[in-house]
């Protein structure tokens, strides 16, 4: 890890001048890894800044489970600047690079990623904590740990979501298709699964353009055995992921893995009792289930 490979360096000239270090308080960098294989990681640029605090963990599946795995790097610098060591498939493309083909979850999608490339990142991470001579070894929360992912990459995140060692789960403009349904090859999508899923479980949607919306609403209907939340976000299939710090879906999310990971009582607020802090939201509508509203 010595030698990870800062991505800045393999964007053109026009994609640097986007680039975000995050509103968090550790301002972020993404760079590839050579004992991670087709993954980026996301984390706090100056490790020490962290002094005791460790960083949970958040791996995530690209939109399209596509190979560029700084497709939502917005959304993914914003919430590493708040604390979290964060892993996405895939890497980081070459200026010269074509173009990966655009997300939906509709017929010809050719899945990029394979699932198993989130438990991967899983366990890089928690052996980086141990192994002698990683920058990382210590500052690692390994019981913190959430699966996230946008659209096809939501549906890689339910799966590795059964782990479990996965805490939350983070389901974005996704959600299992009807029986029979899935057009994607290789993905599982099985709404008998969800009765699996433990811990808890944040779906963020893009309202009724969304092209996922009926999976993702359908699927948070069915989850009653665990706490659960879904926020509507009025955007569409393409959510925030690359509006400046990832707009508002990276400000909830945020604040879930804050409140599930970290226990901050001040980040439940968003999401528990009469006048939660996004219950009156007008940019959002936040749905709660009966175990969510107990709390």
């Amino acid at each position: 890890m010595a030698c990870l490979l800062v991505g800045v360096t393999s964007l053109s000239g026009a994609a640097r001048a986007e680039v975000e270090r995050g509103t968090g308080r550790f301002p972020a960098i993404f760079e590839e890894s050579p004992g991670l294989p087709d993954h980026v990681v996301y984390r706090p640029s100056d490790l020490k800044a962290l002094g005791s605090a460790k960083l949970g963990i958040y791996v995530f599946g690209n939109g399209g489970c596509g190979a560029d795995g700084t497709a939502s790097r917005n959304h993914l610098l914003e919430v590493a600047s708040h604390g979290y060591l964060v892993i996405a498939s895939g890497a980081i493309p070459k200026a010269s690079a074509a173009k990966s083909a655009a997300d939906g979850q509709g017929g010809g999608l050719q899945v990029q990623t394979a699932t198993h490339l989130l438990s991967d990142a899983i366990d890089w991470a928690i052996r980086e904590n141990t192994r002698p001579g990683s920058p990382l070894r210590g500052r690692v929360a390994t019981r913190q740990i959430a699966a996230s992912g946008w659209s096809c990459g939501g549906l890689q995140a339910l799966a590795v979501a059964l782990e479990p060692r996965v805490r939350t789960s983070v389901i974005m403009n996704s959600g299992y298709f009807p029986a029979g349904a899935n057009p994607i090859p290789g993905i599982v999508s099985d709404k008998a699964l969800l009765a699996k899923l433990h811990g808890s479980t944040l779906y963020v949607l893009g309202g009724p353009t969304d092209i996922a919306h009926g999976n993702g609403a359908d699927d948070f209907k069915r989850i009653t055995h665990i706490p659960a939340a879904l926020v509507d976000i009025p955007v569409g299939h393409g959510g925030t992921y690359m509006r400046p710090h990832g707009g508002i879906a990276a400000e909830v999310v945020t604040a879930w893995l804050d409140w599930q990971l970290k226990g901050d009582r001040e980040a439940a607020r968003h999401f528990v009792g009469p006048h939660c802090g996004y219950c009156g939201d007008r940019r959002l509508t936040l749905e709660r289930n009966a175990l969510l509203t107990k709390q």
